[in-house]
């Protein structure tokens, strides 16, 4: 081989290696565009437009940037219904080419943007706040996360609250649709063994406004309500209550008392202090990290700048979900290629460090972690929050009932009459 010969592939070769190396580069430096989708019309818009503070309050944690790639969010809205949230989440994915997904907020719409991710394989979609069992729990797609404990998960050890409070015979009202049926199953599971009775439920639609007459089918001989009812829904009901001369004692479902509604103005309002309930936060828990996480949430958002006194559920669980897309992101050094397999199997195994405590996620993507149960309290200032009554740990999805005995919650299923 000649000198000249020689020279011409060693300069080849060297040429090859700089595009390698400046391809590896680029792709590391080339944004990282992340959906982001809530609900931000209809009743859950106030919880909507916090749960969208959280998921930003974890970019900037980072300052924008993972791996030496910026991440560029792209906002879409919903209504909490369905068919509109996959409309939302089709345009991200198909028209906007996100790398990620991070949504919806609410239980249908969960099932829903979980059934269309299975025809969108390139793309991983993690959950916002939908806490519906059945994301997670059946029909599982390979390429949905959720990061977040779910809405039966968030309901442990409310039901012995109950019983210890003495509340024998409890009616439920609630939202008719699957994140309800979760919160009502998770509370009915621990409260029925231990010798509850629940005689009625009362499913209302949801974005209801007159509850005349769930109110007038109250029976006189139940000694509580388990009300399931959030944002504008559950402020309407509380309202309505309070003007029909109702006292009987309230437990509420998980976002009944979310600081969305208890930030609402009203006389009834008030009437919420004692009120149990349980969740994946209380306002009051004592924890280094969640201290840090509400010092930093309401220095990004005070009060005067739409936020609330401290972050609301929705807040919180979005908030969750993008720092493990964020986290998974880093653990791999911002590598998406090959279908984003790496970048999954990070997330499968990651451990998250969340404000209330380690997450780790189970066979079917579903986070396992921490449910508090909680009593509303008021503060000087005159502000709502939530107390701690009892720290559950480790929560999983069958909520510690053996698989063959566990049934996933309906509009019938548990009935302890």
């Amino acid at each position: 081989m000649n000198t000249t010969k020689r020279t011409w592939i060693r300069t080849m070769c060297a040429a090859a290696a700089v595009t390698a190396v400046c391809g590896t580069a680029f792709a590391q430096g080339t944004p990282v565009k992340i959906g982001l989708l809530a609900t931000l019309e209809g009743p859950f818009a106030a919880g909507g437009a916090d749960g969208m503070r959280g998921a930003e309050l974890a970019v900037k944690q980072r300052g924008g940037v993972v791996a030496g790639r910026k991440i560029e969010i792209i906002k879409a809205s919903s209504d909490a219904k369905p068919d509109v949230a996959v409309n939302a989440t089709r345009k991200l994915v198909e028209q906007d080419k996100v790398d990620i997904m991070v949504g919806p907020l609410s239980g249908g719409e969960g099932i829903a943007v979980k059934d269309y991710s299975k025809t969108q394989p390139q793309v991983t979609f993690i959950n916002g706040g939908s806490g519906a069992q059945a994301t997670t729990l059946v029909n599982t797609s390979p390429n949905f996360f959720r990061f977040n404990t779910e809405g039966a998960q968030w309901m442990v050890g409310l039901g012995k609250a109950a019983i210890d409070k003495g509340y024998k015979r409890t009616m439920i009202i609630a939202e008719d649709y699957a994140f309800p049926y979760s919160q009502v199953q998770g509370f009915m599971a621990e409260y029925c063994r231990l010798g509850g009775k629940v005689p009625v439920k009362a499913w209302v639609p949801l974005g209801g406004k007159d509850y005349s007459s769930v109110i007038a089918t109250i029976p006189k001989d139940v000694d509580a309500l388990l009300v399931v009812l959030g944002g504008a829904d559950a402020v309407n009901f509380l309202t309505q209550y309070e003007n029909s001369g109702g006292d009987k004692p309230m437990m509420g479902g998980s976002i009944t008392v979310s600081q969305d509604v208890l930030n609402y103005k009203g006389k009834r309002r008030d009437s919420l202090v004692g009120t149990i309930s349980a969740g994946p936060l209380a306002d009051s828990f004592d924890g280094a990290d969640w201290k840090a996480f509400v010092a930093d949430y309401q220095k990004t958002y005070p009060v005067s700048a739409g936020g609330f006194p401290s972050p609301s559920l929705f807040a919180f669980v979005y908030y969750v979900n993008m720092k493990a897309a964020l986290d998974g992101l880093a653990a791999v050094n911002g590598d998406l290629s090959g279908g984003q397999a790496k970048y999954r199997d990070a997330l499968q195994k990651l451990v998250l460090k969340t404000p209330t405590g380690e997450v780790r996620l189970d066979s079917n993507r579903q986070a396992i972690g921490t449910t508090f149960v909680t009593e509303v309290v008021k503060d000087s200032k005159g502000d709502l929050s939530t107390r701690v009554v009892r720290k559950v740990d480790n929560v999983d999805q069958t909520l510690g009932i053996k698989k063959e005995d566990f049934k996933m919650g309906s509009r019938d299923v548990p009935a302890c009459p």
